[in-house]
């Protein structure tokens, strides 16, 4: 067993930010082995385009070594179509979900100790003729795992969302007490095992405005979430709300509370992108291996360009890191 984890990298969109991310990130020393899983001639051509030195390895058996600067292992997986830095080519759509299915695999064999994911376009990889609603939901199809929480962290602050990537009209349906009970249970299993939080501390937003106004706004708080809270409450967790989403998040709520937990995305992200947009973390709780990504989407407009804000990527990797090293987690 090794000391040094072993992390899969997927660039995501071949044609975004991705790739510059990945060139960027190779040019920095980690304490632990990143691979990248995807095509090599991709991370050689945006290294040239970008007039950054990278020298590829290949994957192999041997003890996983530290990240240093200048290099980057791969686990090669070929991309069908051209390559141009800010271009959409659906013919690469296939290869993008390709990678991920491999480093998931790598996972759940503990080949790898964590996956650390780049942004992928979701349009143009359903353009292509693959169902997909992101990258929680398709990690979690792959994993075999019925449920799973998305969560983003940045300093300050920790949200966890009952509901991902569902249109608006459908988030209300979507509130049920199994989705409640299981995102505040991964929620709170997640801050112990993974933040090393011994006794979390949860708040937990209302879904309508005013968290229903006792029931004259909307019913979900009094016959939903509240019931789901008072009995997680009478087990021994420590939960505050529902809480009015509108005054949740300022520093007398916050204070005391080691995450918030929001009924939907636009909820709760947007409050946290404020505070942390760059440093902000996405990680999926509840897989069966660590995966955490970055906070923002392809960037077509910026790759290839050389103006790289590799920064949320860097935090992705580090938290990886710092949660295998508190789980004394290793790779073979």
């Amino acid at each position: 067993m090794s000391a040094v984890p072993r992390i899969a990298l997927t660039p995501g969109e071949p044609a975004g930010i991705g790739p510059d991310l990945c060139v960027a990130i190779a040019q920095q020393s980690y304490g632990a082995e990143l691979v990248a899983v995807c095509d090599p001639r991709i991370l050689q051509e945006r290294a040239q385009q970008l007039g950054l030195p990278l020298q590829l390895e290949m994957l192999t058996m041997a003890a996983p070594e530290p990240q240093r600067p200048g290099r980057l292992k791969t686990l090669p997986v070929e991309a069908p179509g051209a390559v141009s830095a800010g271009k959409l080519n659906l013919d690469n759509e296939p290869y993008v979900l390709e990678t991920l299915r491999r480093a998931t695999a790598g996972c759940c064999s503990g080949g790898f100790s964590a996956l650390v994911t780049g942004p992928v376009h979701k349009e143009a990889i359903n353009q292509s003729g693959h169902a997909f609603t992101g990258h929680t939901e398709f990690l979690a199809a792959l994993a075999g795992t019925p449920r799973v929480v998305m969560m983003l962290a940045t300093p300050g602050l920790r949200v966890a969302l009952v509901t991902t990537h569902l249109p608006l009209r459908e988030v209300f349906d979507a509130i049920t007490p199994q989705t409640v009970e299981e995102t505040l249970r991964i929620t709170h299993g997640a801050l112990q095992t993974q933040f090393g939080i011994a006794r979390p501390r949860m708040l937990v937003c209302g879904l309508n405005p005013h968290a229903g106004e006792g029931g004259h706004m909307g019913r979900e708080e009094v016959e939903i979430i509240t019931p789901v809270i008072q009995a997680l409450i009478r087990e021994g967790l420590d939960i505050e709300g529902p809480l009015p989403a509108d005054t949740l998040f300022i520093e007398k709520y916050l204070s005391r509370a080691d995450a918030v937990v929001a009924m939907y995305h636009d909820q709760g992200l947007p409050v946290l992108k404020h505070m942390g947009f760059g440093k902000a973390v996405n990680i999926t709780l509840g897989l069966p291996f660590l995966r955490t990504s970055v906070d923002h989407g392809t960037a077509l407009e910026l790759a290839g360009r050389g103006n790289i804000d590799a920064g949320s990527m860097d935090c992705a990797i580090h938290m990886a890191i710092d949660i295998l090293h508190r789980q004394g987690g290793r790779t073979i």
